[in-house]
């Protein structure tokens, strides 16, 4: 009886410990469950080019030094250069982050090479209303390879972007034919096709679906929930802005008329300085711009004559005909130079404006040059043809005349029959031969020679 009571006693002890100890360790469960899960995010919204190639380099190297989990390439791009793609490819496979590319936003694109980047990413996924496709390889200036060397891009092509999506269980039958038939597929169409993983409306939507399937980092499976998760926006830097600013077809295009016209009117207005100066910062980084970019060298021959035109305007009569037809090249090269497969070129609503107001500058270095050339010349022998000068003595003929300042030697002009030069008269001076003016006490043309 006596020792019966404390036995009891302790049992209910024990189940009562039993039921309270688990509360000791979960606010230490919870502490683990809810530590902060880094994501980087980057976006690519533009044409694939070194500039793109370095901004992803730069964006691994964040998310690895910031500890982070996965990095989140949002992705809208028209495609671009065979050799920046290979290189932002070989980064993503071999990155030390898991890498999720996501077509985003509703009306962005993942077209030629940008294709090659959803099939090396780790997890791909795409926006509502979005496109993936056209990944046929063309050549730099946006025509068809030949025959040949088609078939080798082609099937080189072919084998890496079938490899990549086998690793990661994608269709590769469809990745192929991407390649082969420039074929394209809308986001429910991929995601039915398993060309994708899945569709994610926004970031949030993003982050919940790729926490619920889980994603391979450093050797296993993590599984997140999108509160325990910490974003980090990647910031490429200035040098990213300028580069990509200078890449945009459209600021090639405007800039390398631009130049072109500034280096027109230099030459046309020997002395002006500024077009000239201009017209070089302009036209060395528009040059550099279509090294790089599928440029239709039709397109770029056709401004160059279009220029050309202008420039034979000032030394032929052709009574505008030559600028009419420079203006024409100049627009149907705009419309060809960024012509290629796939890609519709310049949009009119940037041709029309640059076109005009280039001409306009063109038509004003022309007739600023054939003002100057029908002018009479201001400075030399010829520059006091037309003057008044004053008679200082004159016999038959010949005689001296005060002008500016300067005693000439003067002779009479042959239309000047009775003339009779008295000292003190002024004369008029028509014309120069040599040294010597010619001049009349009437007042008849001059005939000076123009100088063209």
């Amino acid at each position: 009886m006596t020792l019966s009571m404390p036995l009891a006693a302790g049992k209910r002890f024990f189940s009562a410990f039993l039921l309270i100890a688990p509360l000791f360790f979960i606010p230490t469960l919870s502490r683990a469950q809810s530590a902060p899960i880094a994501v980087f995010t980057a976006t690519l919204s533009a044409s694939i080019s070194p500039a793109q190639a370095d901004m992803l380099d730069g964006a691994i190297a964040a998310a690895k030094k910031g500890g982070a989990a996965l990095l989140i390439l949002r992705l809208d791009t028209p495609g671009g250069g065979i050799e920046p793609m290979r290189r932002m490819v070989t980064s993503i496979l071999g990155s030390p982050v898991p890498i999720v590319i996501w077509i985003a936003p509703s009306g962005a694109r993942a077209a030629s090479a940008g294709v090659f980047l959803v099939a090396a990413a780790s997890v791909a996924a795409m926006a509502p209303d979005t496109t993936i496709g056209s990944a046929s390889p063309v050549g730099p200036g946006g025509g068809d390879l030949g025959k040949t060397l088609h078939k080798k891009i082609k099937n080189d092509l072919e084998s890496l972007v079938r490899g990549m999506a086998l690793s990661h269980g994608r269709n590769a039958k469809w990745y192929q034919r991407f390649v082969a038939n420039a074929e394209n597929l809308t986001a429910a169409e991929a995601v039915r096709e398993r060309v994708v993983d899945f569709i994610a409306v926004d970031q949030l939507d993003l982050l919940t679906q790729i926490g619920k399937r889980g994603i391979e980092s450093g050797g296993k499976v993590l599984r997140f929930s999108p509160d325990a998760v910490v974003v980090t926006a990647y910031d490429p830097g200035w040098r990213y802005g300028v580069l990509t600013w200078l890449l945009d077809p459209q600021v090639a295009y405007i800039l390398l008329l631009i130049g072109v016209a500034g280096l027109f009117f230099e030459l046309t207005t020997p002395g002006a300085i500024l077009p000239g100066v201009i017209g070089g910062l302009c036209i060395l980084p528009a040059l550099y711009a279509l090294s790089i970019l599928p440029t239709n060298v039709t397109g770029l021959l056709l401004l160059l004559f279009g220029g050309g035109l202008f420039l034979l305007e000032l030394h032929v009569t052709s009574y505008g005909l030559l600028s009419v037809a420079g203006v024409a090249a100049l627009f149907t090269g705009s419309m060809l130079l960024f012509r290629h497969n796939g890609h519709p070129g310049l949009p009119l609503s940037v041709i029309a404006p640059t076109v005009a107001g280039v001409s306009l500058i063109l038509l004003l270095a022309g007739w600023i040059v054939a003002k100057a050339q029908r002018q009479k010349p201001r400075s030399g022998l010829e520059a006091l043809v037309g003057q008044i000068a004053t008679v200082r003595h004159f016999t038959g003929k010949t005689g001296k005349v005060f002008v500016n300042g300067e005693i000439w030697n003067a002779t009479l002009d042959a239309r000047c029959v009775d003339c009779r030069p008295q000292p003190g008269q002024s004369v008029h001076i028509v014309a120069a031969k040599g040294m010597t003016l010619v001049v009349s006490t009437e007042e008849v043309p001059p005939t000076f020679t123009e100088n063209r």
